[in-house]
This record gives structure tokens, C-alpha cells and sequence, in this order.
């Protein structure tokens, strides 16, 4: 894990990752050469967990000066690849999976990538050809942004690298502000916050050919991955679960490829404890089962409190726990400095109890955590999808399967019947009869918070599922396999992955997520929802798989928190001057988007409790924060 910066016809110099130098502490990399177009830079920082030798740094060179790479990320099949391409006459000088990058891509070209498993963002500078090749993994784990304008080219792993370059600018895209504000969504297009800077996006690459490509032309951007069609996969029950847990036992197992300590969040949910659970499993089979660490946030509120879980599974894999506290106020205080990490305003303050993890890993001396992102959305883990699930139901005509379904949840959650046939054909409907239908939505919107020309973007929701759906050859998001292509893609991982990349790398910490293997993923994708949602319970296969090796208390669990924290108390009372402070300057700040006096009452509405609370408070304050904090004009 580390931090690279690319750039072809600019004038600039290494402070390019010099601001970066918490992505990669252990060391730093920067080369020139002199093209057709212009200087070409290559620059790095280090963060040493594969071969930390001097031998692995980068720009890495291979072949005799040829292939000159910067590489983010984890090859972590590099050993299978190395003894192949060793079979094909490749000669290694390190043990490092950066090597066996380069090398893949010496052997195979482009197709290399189809033979990675890991998580990647990386160019490559090829001097003889003079082409420059650069590609992001398949689910955009590890990020790759850009500017291009007819002066030049700059690639990146953080947003701050490219501020300033020509074709960036300091001012807002309104229309992802907008999607921000009103519907939580971030990451979800090539744009980003800031005019000009847009990322490469997962599952993407680009070859320019230097004789042929020259700054200020249209990048020749390539899809090179694509999700399986959503139920195209028949198997059992027993053998979707068997398949499942051999894959994801090797996942755990791949993943746990270190030469520094490896730890892992634990949130006390299904995802987190299945991931501790099988890395006992690999920890013993190799005589390090004493090396298991767990570290996990807390609070005092006893409904986002999920010690009785967190301590089920470290008693069950005994593993070393280590525990944080996140309190009300710290919130606010990082609340800058957490900003300037995310390069962009977050969506809640949730976000701060992973910063948190990922800070106590530092000082626990712990260098690669592992985490369970990206469960949920392939594998129908979010409450929504019975919305999808019933659809799927009726349209087949199984009703009393659907009134099995609807009995359950009224049992197990106490639905009532009337809000599960709403939320079924909610996904169906026009907009203006979704906001009918949900009150909380209704209420936010009729307080006219956003000003006028703006608020016509607030169906933007609607027609970024249909870009995912299109993305990925999809007709509609009726089915519960179209909604986790469409979360994967766009709706909701993307945002997630930024989340934790900069969270972790803000404290020199790789973070690694297993059930992103893309072997799991288009098994769950391509499996039918059946294998999902069984009754009220959801990620059934994920139950199944793991029923002998989770402690039944996790096996069992069926409410769902994730990386939560009792915002909804703390707004309402000890941080309730904080956020109204807090929203008084982004209206000054921006008030060609907020609406001052709808602003305000939608706020003081929440707070008092006259209408549902939701995260539009923390929104508002954290779009405020980011302006400040990089100095973003409209």
C-alpha cells in the first residue's frame, strides 16, 4: 500500500507526494525523462509490507530499464505468478509483488490484469515503446484520479496531488455537491467535488501510445472488467455454501500475505467475524494463531454498543483485543483533519469510529488490518433488498412465499404488512410517488432547503442506479441480483472503498478487504436471490458457509450496525451547537446552493424531533468543512 503520483508535459516537482507521505512513511521514489511530450514524471511513497528491502522501492525498473512502474495496492496471488512467469524465463531480484506486477505485464500486456488478484491502482511507463499504461482494480478498492488539459496529464492517489495543475480547480461541482446533499452519494461518476478532477474508475484502464496521443486529446479509457449476469449460476443450497466458504477461506488466507503484523476491525457483525473467525483458521494452520488482533470501536449508548458480539468472537478465536472509544466531542475536533484525508465531505460521522479503529491500529504497532467491506452489497445484506426480493417473489407468482416473507419480518423486525408492500413497489415507481410513499423523504424535501436552480438534480438518485444498471448491461433494479450489481458499481461500495482507503492510509495503515476477492463476488452475483434472503434473514449463504465456524450468537444476529455511532443522540444534545454553528457557516460559505431559512428549519425540525432525523445535518457541516478546509469557491 502506498501513494503514487504520474504526470506527462506539466512542470512540477516532488512535493506532489511529499503531501502524501502518510500513505507511504517507509520511504520515497521520483524520476524525469524527457519525451515527445514533454517531461514525464514518476514519483512514490512507500509503505513497506511485501519485501521491505531497498530492492523493492519504486519507480521500479525491470528489464533492463524498460518498464519503469508505480504501483498502490496488493498483488496477493504474486507467488502462483511468480512461479509461472518464472517457468516462462522471467528472472526475479526481489520477493516483491511489485516485481511480479511489472513482470505480468512484460509477459501478457493488458491482459495482465485478468491474472491479478488484489486490489491495484498503478502506471507504467514503458521507455522503449513509449507508452504509458495505468489501470485500477476490478471494484476500485484502491483510488487512481486524474487531470487532463491540453497542457498535460496528472494521475494520482489522492485529490490534493492534482489541485493546482492546469485543468483543476478549486470550485465545487455543483452537481455532485447536489448529489451529496440530498441523497448521501459520493463516488458514484468519474466526476469528483472538484471542477476538473475526475478518477479512473474500478475495473478501468488507459494505454496511451505517445506517438500517436497528445495532451488535451480524450483519454482512451477502457472498461476491462465486468460483474457475471445476476442469477446466471444454478447450485444447492449446500453447494452455493460449500463453494462459498472455500472461497472466501482462501480469500482470508491470501490476504493474510505479510512480512509486517496483520490485525483485523471488529464490529461484532456477520462480515468482520467471519473474516476474525477464518483468520484463526489460517493464523493455526501455519503456528501464529497467538498473532490474532482484533481492534474494535465502542461507545456508551447501548443501541450502537456491540461488545456482547465483539466479545463473543475474541473469546471464541481467542483472539487479542484492543478497544477505542470514540466520544461526541472529537467528532468535531478531527472533523478538519479527517476532511483534508477524504480530499472530500463524508456523509456522517459514522466515518469517525473507523478513523478511530485505524488509529489505534497505528498505535498498536499493527501495519495491515483486515476489514469486511463489500459483503453487504453482493450479498443483499441491506434491508432494501426485500423490496427486491418480494418484486421477485410476485412476478413469480410464489404469494404465499411473499406472505411467508412479510409474517417474518413482522415477527423478527415488526414491519408491518403496509410498509413492506411500500417498500416492494417503491423500486418501480416514479420518484414523485416514492416521495409520497416515505414520509422522511416528503418531510426533507417540502422544507425547500435547496435553492431553486438546483433542485431539479434531486432525482439524481434515480438516474445514477440507471448508469449503474447501464454500466453493467442491466435492464431495471427489480431484482435483488440488478441491486447489488448497481450498489457494487456505483450506489454505494465506490463511496465506502474511498472511505476506508483514506481512513486507513491517514495512519500509515494498509487496510485489505477479502470479501472483495472477485472470485467470491461473481459467485454471490451470479447466484440467485434465494441464496441470499431466506424469510427475514439476509447474506443466508454467508450463515450457512460459516455455521461451524462462527460463534451462533454472530450466526444468529440479525439487526445491523457496521461502523456506527449514536449520532442522532449526539446532534440532539452535546453537539447541537456545534452542528447549528456548523451549518450557519456553509450557508455563508455557499448560498447558491442552500436555501438559508429552509436550511435552518430542516435542521432545527431534526434536531427537535418534529420530523425523522437522517444524516442531512452532518452533511450540510461537512460540505462547509471541505470548503474551508481546501478553499473551494462556487
Amino acid at each position: 500500500m502506498c501513494g503514487l503520483f504520474f504526470s506527462l508535459g506539466l512542470d512540477v516537482d516532488k512535493s506532489r507526494i511529499d503531501m502524501i507521505t502518510h500513505r507511504g512513511p517507509d520511504g520515497e521514489g521520483w524520476k524525469e525523462w524527457s519525451t515527445e511530450r514533454g517531461p514525464l514524471f514518476l514519483g512514490h511513497r512507500r509503505l513497506s509490507i511485501i519485501d521491505v528491502s531497498e530492492a523493492a522501492a519504486q519507480p521500479f525498473a525491470y528489464r533492463n530499464q524498460r518498464y519503469h512502474l508505480v504501483f498502490n495496492g496488493e498483488i496477493y496471488n504474486y507467488v502462483e505468478l511468480r512461479e509461472e512467469l518464472k517457468e516462462k524465463g522471467h528472472v526475479f531480484r526481489t520477493q516483491s509483488d511489485s516485481e511480479v506486477l511489472v513482470a505480468s505485464y512484460a509477459e501478457w500486456g493488458q491482459q495482465c490484469l485478468d491474472r491479478f488478484l488484489g486490489m491495484f491502482a498503478f502506471v507504467i511507463w514503458d521507455e522503449r515503446e513509449k507508452t504509458i499504461f495505468a489501470a485500477r482494480d476490478r471494484f476500485g478498492i484502491k483510488p487512481l484520479y486524474y487531470v487532463a488539459s491540453p497542457k498535460g496529464l496528472a494521475m494520482a492517489s489522492e485529490i490534493k496531488q492534482l489541485l493546482d495543475l492546469p485543468g483543476a480547480e478549486r470550485r465545487m461541482n455543483r452537481d455532485r455537491a447536489v448529489d451529496f446533499l440530498s441523497e448521501g452519494l459520493m463516488n458514484h461518476t468519474e466526476d469528483t467535488m472538484f471542477v476538473g478532477v475526475s478518477q479512473i474508475r474500478r475495473g478501468e484502464a488507459v494505454l496511451l501510445d505517445l506517438a500517436k496521443w497528445r495532451p488535451g486529446q480524450d483519454l482512451p479509457i477502457r472498461r476491462w472488467y465486468q460483474l457475471p449476469a445476476s442469477g446466471s449460476l444454478v447450485l444447492t443450497a449446500a453447494e452455493a455454501s460449500d463453494r462459498f466458504f472455500d472461497l472466501m477461506s482462501d480469500s482470508v488466507r491470501l490476504h493474510l500475505r505479510s512480512d509486517v503484523p496483520v490485525g483485523s476491525c471488529l464490529s461484532g457483525g456477520l462480515d468482520s467475524s467471519a473474516i476474525v473467525c477464518l483468520m484463526k483458521i489460517a493464523l493455526y494452520d501455519e503456528g501464529a494463531e497467538d498473532k490474532l488482533n482484533t481492534i474494535s470501536a465502542c461507545f456508551d449508548e447501548a443501541y450502537v454498543d456491540e461488545r456482547p458480539y465483539i466479545e463473543a468472537v475474541n473469546e471464541h478465536t481467542s483472539a487479542t483485543p484492543h478497544f477505542v472509544f470514540p466520544d461526541a466531542q472529537t467528532v468535531f475536533d478531527d472533523a478538519e483533519k479527517i476532511t483534508w484525508h477524504q480530499d472530500e465531505p463524508y456523509g456522517s460521522s459514522s466515518i469517525y469510529a473507523q478513523w478511530s479503529v485505524f488509529q489505534e491500529a497505528k498505535r498498536q504497532g499493527i501495519k495491515v488490518m483486515l476489514d469486511g467491506q463489500g459483503a453487504d452489497e453482493q450479498m443483499a445484506g441491506y434491508h432494501g433488498a426485500f423490496g427486491q426480493r418480494t418484486a421477485e417473489l410476485m412476478g413469480q407468482k410464489k404469494y404465499l412465499e411473499v406472505l411467508r416473507l412479510f409474517r417474518a419480518r413482522q415477527e423478527m423486525h415488526g414491519i408491518s404488512f403496509r410498509e413492506q408492500l411500500i417498500t416492494a413497489f417503491l423500486p418501480l415507481m416514479p420518484s414523485r410517488i416514492q416521495d409520497f410513499a416515505l414520509r422522511s423523504r416528503r418531510q426533507v424535501r417540502q422544507h425547500g432547503w435547496l435553492n431553486s436552480p438546483v433542485v431539479s438534480s434531486l432525482n439524481r438518485k434515480t438516474s445514477a442506479f440507471n448508469a449503474a444498471l447501464e454500466r453493467n448491461g442491466l435492464d431495471n433494479i427489480d431484482t435483488v441480483g440488478n441491486l447489488s450489481a448497481a450498489l457494487t458499481d456505483s450506489m454505494n461500495l465506490q463511496m465506502l472503498l474511498h472511505w476506508e482507503d483514506r481512513n486507513s492510509m491517514a495512519h500509515s495503515i494498509e487496510s485489505r478487504v477479502p470479501f472483495l476477492d472477485h472470485r467470491l463476488v461473481e459467485l454471490n452475483i451470479a447466484l440467485g436471490s434465494e441464496h441470499k434472503i431466506v424469510g427475514a434473514e439476509t447474506k443466508t449463504i454467508l450463515r450457512r458457509a460459516m455455521k461451524n465456524t462462527m460463534p451462533p450468537k454472530i450466526t444468529n444476529r440479525q439487526d445491523k450496525l457496521g461502523f456506527a455511532t449514536p449520532e442522532e443522540v449526539w446532534f440532539k444534545s452535546v453537539l447541537r451547537k456545534q452542528v447549528e454553528e456548523g451549518v450557519e457557516d456553509t450557508l455563508r460559505l455557499y448560498p447558491g446552493v442552500l436555501n438559508a431559512d429552509g436550511t435552518r428549519e430542516l435542521v432545527k425540525d431534526m434536531l427537535n424531533g418534529d420530523i425523522g432525523f437522517n444524516f442531512v445535518p452532518w452533511r450540510i457541516v461537512s460540505l462547509g468543512i471541505w470548503g474551508r478546509t481546501f478553499g473551494v469557491s462556487l
